[in-house]
């Protein structure tokens, strides 16, 4: 199975659409900086691996956020995305916890899903954490917000060194309702019987073939997925210059500089006075 790509398929004679996402390097990268708890790591990747089928299903050029925020150990998950399958994701940690179920980390919550296209209104959708996995609770978000029958597979392995998912979509039409959810309970069955190995192990043809041999399949190029972070210099600056000018002094006498270090991926940014001073003089006479 080649890593860090996604998969796009259509199923021509059953109006269905499908991903298939297969993560190692990507997801490595973006928990590098942190040392989180298997637990958090699992569902992190989770989230990493469906935060990609949700952007894959949206066709748009723009930015999605996925959070789950909670009264569990985990206070807050989120996974920023683009049209680009650019990823970058963190946890923040109310307690630590060697829990590893979805309901045990995040407690009772909700799922938070912003859209933001680059043009047009920003979307936000938000349900709650009620079922057992995250799949279930996407399936939900779908189910509620887009009406559209859609099922979701979400694997790591053992280790957490790969992450990968699978969705499979219902692509409504003009004709026959009964006939098309039940083609679409068909390929859900089948889906189903994926193993763990074999989706991290097969390429993307083998495992279609596998699974869907006696359906007609139509695979799209696929996609690379990477992580990337979207802090930078600039922004910090933008942030700085809503500090009062008489507090960034302050700052600056005490400890010599304003630093700021970015939570995704811990980069600290450090600017000293001389880089400041349009901020330390744009409010004086």
């Amino acid at each position: 199975m080649q890593k860090d790509i996604l998969n796009r398929y259509l199923f021509d004679n059953l109006h269905a659409r499908g991903e298939l996402v297969n993560l190692s390097q990507t997801f490595q990268d973006i928990v590098a900086a942190h040392d989180y708890p298997l637990g958090v790591k699992q569902l992190l990747g989770e989230l990493v691996a469906a935060t990609c089928l949700l952007t894959a299903t949206l066709k748009f050029e723009g930015e999605i956020a996925v959070q789950l925020q909670g009264d569990g150990p985990i206070g807050y998950l989120a996974v920023n995305g683009n049209n680009h399958q650019e990823m970058r994701g963190i946890a923040r940690m109310a307690s630590e916890s060697e829990a590893t179920t979805l309901k045990e980390l995040i407690g009772k919550g909700n799922m938070v899903i912003t859209i933001r296209p680059k043009n047009g209104e920003p979307y936000q959708g938000v349900v709650a954490l009620e079922q057992d996995t995250l799949a279930e609770c996407l399936e939900h978000y779908f189910e509620v917000s887009e009406q559209i029958p859609t099922k979701i597979w979400l694997f790591t392995d053992e280790e957490t060194t790969q992450i990968a998912g699978t969705l499979i979509q219902l692509l409504p039409d003009a004709g026959e309702k009964e006939q098309q959810q039940a083609d679409f309970e068909h390929l859900c069955q089948l889906t189903n019987t994926i193993k763990p190995e074999e989706i991290f192990s097969l390429a993307t043809e083998d495992l279609l073939y596998r699974l869907y041999h006696q359906e007609e399949v139509r695979l799209f190029d696929p996609q690379a997925v990477s992580y990337k972070c979207s802090c930078s210099e600039e922004k910090c600056l933008s942030t700085i210059s809503q500090i009062e000018p008489s507090e960034l002094e302050s700052i600056i006498a005490e400890q010599g500089s304003v630093s700021m270090t970015c939570d995704y991926c811990m980069t600290t940014y450090s600017f000293d006075d001389v880089k400041l001073q349009p901020y330390l003089n744009h409010t004086k006479h």
